[in-house]
């Protein structure tokens, strides 16, 4: 069988970085495994799902290389399909209309399969009993069962179930006599749409049943029968619900497999029972780590940068994101933390994602995108920088061997490629300041007149790294400074900040007269 697999995204503006790690995840798998990558959009919220948002989901795909391999489907050009669906489920008895509270509609619901023959996903656990509030009335009908239990404070709390959920029901009154059978009766409530009601309720006795859904990362995960509830499909309007759209165009499309964030395992436990009431196997179903911040708990806008675009206008490059993203719940073993996107191909498997919650860590994208800028060649660089720049005002008129000078040092240095917007000061007078530390340094004793030294002494020195540096250690032995620390000074008063690389490299692609003016109006501004 070959994989098909599809990410099929809901578009409402920006684009998650959970929502894109699934799609790497469904990437990933399909190169892998030699099968299809399909994209679905899921716009049926035309409120919500505008052009843009679509736009701005498409754009995040290109950036990061997501390319898929068949058309894209649009889910609203599906709506008849899953109409049609519908009916035949309420045709051949599996879900029925109810009339909305307004009377102006009537929804259509799926039925929990309350008989005939359990689907694979479905076990016995045996029977079970569970106590009723007396004082409350049960009820029964083709909507479900009906109760009250009483909680730790005394108070009723109403109880509700699927029909399905309650196989084999007896309810018995205090003092243990059997009030209702479920079994006998269950064909009239079917088919005749009779309704029961039982007062004086005590105890209740049922074959407890789960749903079984064997999770290819986390492994086996079961939910009780008998806490589901029959299932909306379409509205009192007309419109399709997600569930039963979803897994109608799951169908439609052949998926082999959904790869999805653990938040639609509920969800899951639901189209299971779409899928056998639509007449198909259900496919194989992974569901991934939650990405949480350093406390826990869901990574949000809160936490920092959390859409695919911010990073972008950030400057972190999309191979150096999709790394990351890759990794983030996915060990491919060894400490790996650089890979390439085929060596990600070649060693992804969905037993290697982990079941626990990912943590979002910045520092770690950011070390990983220094990496990837470090490694580029220098033309790729240069042409990535002038991109990024967006041909500011103070670019005007800088020769291109000085450019790609400054490119060269300041490579290795550049964590993002939004850092480039720092290096005014290497081609303009005119640049921003750290005012408050330039002041701090150029405020110590004695510091005026040791960089008038510097000024005086830079005219004619020979204009290399070693020279400027032998002057700059012959003016701190003059002026009774310590060995070392007239270059944070010096860099302050030359570019203003108090990082960037190595001072006399920079004071070399500076200039000679540029460094000696800006020393000049530090001292004497």
């Amino acid at each position: 069988m070959k994989v098909r697999v599809r990410f099929a995204p809901s578009p409402t503006g920006n684009v998650h970085i959970g929502n894109i790690r699934a799609a790497i995840f469904n990437w990933l798998f399909a190169r892998h495994e030699g099968g299809s990558f399909l994209l679905r959009i899921e716009d049926t919220d035309a409120e919500r799902s505008t052009d843009e948002a679509k736009r701005t989901l498409l754009d995040a795909m290109e950036w990061l290389g997501l390319n898929g391999d068949e058309p894209i489907v649009y889910q609203s050009a599906q709506t008849a399909a899953h109409l049609a669906a519908a009916e035949d489920l309420v045709r051949r008895g599996q879900a029925y209309r109810r009339t909305s509270p307004d009377g102006t509609g009537a929804a259509v619901v799926f039925r929990m399969p309350a008989e005939g023959p359990d689907p694979a996903f479905i076990r016995s656990c045996g029977s079970k009993s569970a106590p009723v509030c007396p004082t409350e009335p049960f009820t029964v009908d083709g909507t479900g069962v009906r109760y009250s239990q009483v909680n730790r404070k005394g108070v009723a709390v109403p109880v509700e179930g699927c029909l399905a959920g309650y196989r084999n029901l007896r309810v018995l009154d205090a003092s243990g006599a059997c009030q209702f059978e479920l079994a006998p009766l269950l064909d009239r409530i079917l088919r005749k749409g009779e309704s029961f009601t039982v007062e004086g309720a005590a105890t209740i006795n049922y074959e407890q049943r789960e749903v079984v859904l064997p999770d290819l990362v986390k492994g086996k995960l079961t939910k009780p029968l008998e806490d589901m509830k029959d299932l909306v499909i379409v509205r009192s309007n007309g419109a399709p619900v997600f569930h039963l759209a979803n897994v109608c165009d799951d169908i439609a499309q052949g998926i082999t497999h959904i790869i999805r964030g653990d938040d639609h395992v509920e969800n899951t436990y639901r189209h299971l029972f779409l899928f056998h009431a639509l007449g198909h196997t259900p496919p194989g179903y992974a569901h991934l780590p939650m990405i949480v911040n350093a406390q826990g708990k869901p990574y949000s806008k809160r936490d920092g940068d959390a859409y695919v675009g911010d990073f972008k206008t950030k400057g972190f490059l999309p191979q150096a994101l999709f790394n990351y993203l890759s990794l983030l719940g996915w060990s491919p073993g060894e400490d790996r933390e650089k890979m390439t996107r085929d060596e990600a191909v070649r060693d992804f498997t969905l037993d290697r994602v982990k079941s626990g919650p990912a943590q979002m860590d910045l520092k770690k994208l950011t070390h990983l995108n220094w990496q990837y800028i470090a490694d580029m060649p220098i033309d790729i660089f240069e042409q990535a920088v002038r991109g990024a720049l967006g041909g500011m005002a103070w670019m005007q008129g800088v020769p291109p061997e000085s450019f790609r000078a400054v490119c060269a040092l300041m490579q290795s240095r550049c964590n993002t490629l939004q850092d480039p917007e720092g290096w005014q000061y290497f081609f303009a007078d005119d640049y921003p300041r750290e005012e408050k530390e330039a002041a701090k340094l150029l405020g110590r004793e004695g510091m005026t007149a040791a960089l008038e030294r510097v000024a005086l002494k830079l005219a004619p020195v020979e204009w290399t790294e070693a020279a400027i540096e032998a002057m700059i250690r012959d003016v701190e032995r003059e002026s009774g400074i310590p060995e070392g620390k007239l270059n944070q000074p010096v860099r302050v008063a030359v570019t203003g900040v108090t990082r960037g690389a190595g001072l006399y490299e920079t004071m070399i692609l500076v200039g000679r007269d540029r460094c000696r003016d800006r020393i000049v109006r530090a001292v004497r501004p």
